[in-house]
C-alpha cells in the first residue's frame, strides 16, 4: 500500500483508535496484539493501526514493533520506514533500527538522524575513518553545527590524531553559546593525550560558568591524577554546597581514590558518549523532552554504563509516565557509581507507583540499611507507609530518620517531626504527636502547614481553643488560598460559638474545595446552628456523596436521621 493510502487510512480511524483505552482496552490485550503482529497474525493495515494505538498510548516500545511488522509487509513504504526507525532510535533499539538508518541514508544522504546511527555504527566497528567521513556530510545546520564538529573530533581521537581532534573542534568558536562544550571536550582531549596543563587549562575555562556534575568529575580526576588533591577537594566541595541535596554527585567517594582516581573519558567512544549527552542536555533544557531522550539513548549505546546518562534518561522516561522502562535504565547504573543510589530510590518510587508496595519498601529498608548516614530511604519508606495509611509503621520510619539526626536536628528538618506527628496523632498518641508539632513550630516558627495541624488537633479536641484559633488566624493570613487552612479556622470558629462567622468562613472553604467531604460536613453543621436548616440537610447529603472517610458516614446518617447535629458538635 503506498504511503498516501496508509495515511488517508489513518485520518479516517484516528477518533475510533484514540477512543479505545477509555472504551477499557486492556494493556494485556495490546501486548497480545503485539505478539500477534509480530508473528504475522495481523495485515499490514492492522498492524500499522495497531502502532498507532500503542504510540498514542505512549507505548512506543510496542509502537515500534507494530510498525516494523507493518513494515515488514510493505518494505517500499517510506512513511513507516521513518515512523519505525524513528522509535527504535528513541527506545535504544540501535542495532535494530541500523538497517533501516542504511535504507533511510540511502534515499536521502542528507537525513542527518540515519547518517549519525551509521556513522556510531561504524565507530563500534571500529571503522573511525569512516565515521569521520559520515559525520562530515551531515548538513551545517541548526544542531548540526554542534554535533558534527565532536563527534569528527573524537573519530580523529580514534585514530590518534590529537591535534586534529583539536582543530575539528574550532567551528564551534562561531556560536559564543559552544564556548563551554568546546573548552570540556577540548580538556578531555588534551587528557587523553597526557597534556595535562592545556587540560587543566582547558578545565579551568570549562568550570568558569555553571558547574555541571560531569565537568566537576572530569576536572577532579585530573587534579587528583596530577597531586592536587586539595584542589580537587574544593572543587567537590563548592558543588556540593551550591547543591545540597543532590543524590547524583557524592566528592567523598571520588577523593577515595586519590591519585589512582581513573579518568572521566578512557576513550574515543566515551568521548562520543560525552558529546551525545551534552546534546541530549541542550535538547532537555529547551524543553525538546523527545529529542534528549533520543540523544541520550545514543549516549548509551556507545557507552552502556554511563551513569549520568542513565539517571538523566531514567527520569525523563518518568516524567512521561513509562516507569518500568525507566526502572529498566536506572537498574543499569554500575553498583559504585555514585547515581546508583539516586537510581535506587528513582525504582521505589516507580514501584510504588506501579503499585508494587511491598517491592518498594524492601527497596528503601535495604537502601538504609546500606546508607546508614542517610535519611533519604527512611523518609521516602515513611512516606510510602504514610500514604498507605499504614501510620504505626510510618512513624517507625520517621523515627529512625529523627534518631541518625541526633543534635544534627535543625531548621531544616520540621516536616519530619510534622509528618511522625501526624502519623502519631492517626495511632491516638496525642501526647507524643503534640509534642511533635510543638518542636516543629520551635524550629520553623509560624510554619502554616504545623499551625494549621496542632491548631485544628485542639479545636477538634475542644481544648486551647483561643491559642488554636491564634494559630489558625495566622496560618490563613500565611495561606489564604488554602482551603484546608480556612476549614480549620471556620471549624474553630465554630467551636467558640461564632457560628455566623465560621459560616463565612466554611463558604470560603468549600469554595476552594468543593469536593472535600469535611469541609462540606463542617459547613452543614454551621448553617444548621444559624437555622439554615435545609441548607444544613443538602450540605450532608451531598457528603454522602463524596467518599467521606469511614468514621464520618456513622454521624452523618445519625445528623440525617434527627436533622440536627450531635450534642457534642452544638458549640461551647
Amino acid at each position: 500500500m503506498a504511503p498516501k493510502r496508509w495515511a488517508s487510512v489513518a485520518m479516517a480511524v484516528g477518533l475510533a483508535t484514540s477512543c479505545v483505552p477509555q472504551d477499557g482496552a486492556p494493556q494485556d490485550q495490546l501486548n497480545s496484539n503485539q505478539k500477534a503482529a509480530a508473528s504475522g497474525g495481523y495485515s499490514g493495515l492492522g498492524a500499522f493501526l495497531a502502532g498507532r494505538l500503542a504510540q498514542g498510548m505512549n507505548d512506543t516500545d510496542n509502537a515500534a514493533d507494530f510498525y516494523a511488522s507493518a513494515l515488514a509487509r510493505d518494505p517500499d513504504n517510506t512513511e513507516l520506514l521513518q515512523r519505525s526507525f524513528t522509535l527504535m532510535v528513541a527506545e535504544g533499539r540501535l542495532a535494530e533500527a541500523l538497517p533501516m538508518a542504511r535504507r533511510l541514508e540511502s534515499l536521502d544522504s542528507e537525513a542527518s538522524m540515519p547518517i549519525l546511527i551509521t556513522g556510531l555504527a561504524d565507530v563500534q566497528d571500529g571503522r573511525m575513518v569512516q565515521a569521520q567521513d559520515r559525520f562530515a556530510t551531515l548538513p551545517q545546520r541548526g544542531l548540526n553545527g554542534l554535533i558534527s564538529p565532536l563527534l569528527t573530533a573524537w573519530t580523529l581521537v580514534g585514530q590518534g590524531r590529537m591535534d586534529d581532534a583539536l582543530a575539528a573542534l574550532r567551528p564551534l568558536d562561531l556560536n559564543k553559546s559552544f564556548g563551554g562544550i568546546k573548552a570540556y571536550h577540548s580538556a578531555l582531549i588534551n587528557d587523553l593525550a597526557g597534556r595535562p596543563g592545556a587540560a587543566e587549562a582547558d578545565f579551568d575555562q570549562a568550570l568558569g560558568g555553571q558547574l555541571s556534575i560531569r565537568g566537576i568529575e572530569a576536572a577532579g580526576s585530573l587534579y587528583q591524577r596530577t597531586g592536587q588533591i586539595d584542589k580537587a577537594r574544593a572543587l567537590y566541595e563548592r558543588y556540593g554546597q551550591d547543591h545540597p541535596d543532590t543524590l547524583l554527585f557524592d566528592g567523598d567517594s571520588l577523593l577515595k581514590d586519590g591519585n589512582s582516581a581513573a579518568p572521566a573519558v578512557p576513550d574515543a567512544k566515551a568521548g562520543m558518549a560525552e558529546a551525545l549527552f551534552d546534546v541530549a542536555t541542550l535538547m532537555r533544557q529547551g524543553n525538546g523532552q523527545d529529542a534528549a531522550i533520543v540523544f541520550s539513548q545514543m549516549a548509551l549505546y556507545m557507552r552502556p554504563n554511563f551513569p549520568l546518562a542513565r539517571a538523566v534518561l531514567g527520569d525523563m522516561l518518568s516524567a512521561q509516565d513509562r516507569l518500568e522502562a525507566a526502572n529498566q535504565t536506572y537498574g543499569g547504573i554500575p553498583a559504585l557509581a555514585p547515581a546508583h543510589y539516586y537510581g535506587q530510590m528513582r525504582m521505589a518510587v516507580n514501584e510504588e507507583e506501579l503499585g508494587n508496595t511491598t517491592q518498594a519498601l524492601d527497596r528503601l529498608r535495604q537502601l538504609a540499611k546500606d546508607r546508614p548516614d542517610s535519611l533519604d530511604p527512611l523518609v521516602a519508606r515513611g512516606d510510602v507507609l504514610r500514604r498507605k495509611k499504614r501510620f504505626a509503621e510510618a512513624a517507625e520510619a520517621y523515627g529512625e530518620a529523627i534518631d541518625r539526626l541526633g543534635a544534627n536536628l535543625s531548621v531544616q528538618h520540621w516536616p519530619l517531626l510534622y509528618s511522625r506527628g501526624i502519623c502519631l496523632e492517626r495511632t491516638r498518641q496525642w501526647a507524643k504527636a503534640e509534642a511533635d508539632f510543638t518542636k516543629a513550630l520551635e524550629l520553623k516558627p509560624d510554619q502554616p502547614d504545623v499551625l494549621n495541624y496542632l491548631g485544628y488537633s485542639w479545636v477538634d479536641a475542644g481544648t486551647n481553643l483561643e491559642a488554636a484559633r491564634a494559630m489558625l488566624e495566622k496560618a490563613a493570613s500565611l495561606r489564604p488560598r488554602d482551603g484546608a487552612i480556612i476549614d480549620s479556622l471556620g471549624w474553630a470558629l465554630y467551636r467558640l460559638g461564632d457560628y455566623h462567622g465560621a459560616v463565612k468562613a466554611l463558604e470560603r472553604a468549600a469554595e476552594l474545595k468543593p469536593e472535600d467531604p469535611t469541609i462540606n460536613d463542617h459547613l452543614g453543621d454551621a448553617y444548621w446552628q444559624v437555622g439554615r436548616v435545609d441548607e444544613a440537610n443538602f450540605q450532608w447529603r451531598r457528603v454522602m456523596g463524596l467518599n467521606p472517610e469511614p468514621e464520618q458516614i456513622e454521624p452523618l446518617q445519625e445528623k440525617l436521621r434527627s436533622g440536627q447535629v450531635p450534642a457534642r458538635l452544638k458549640g461551647r
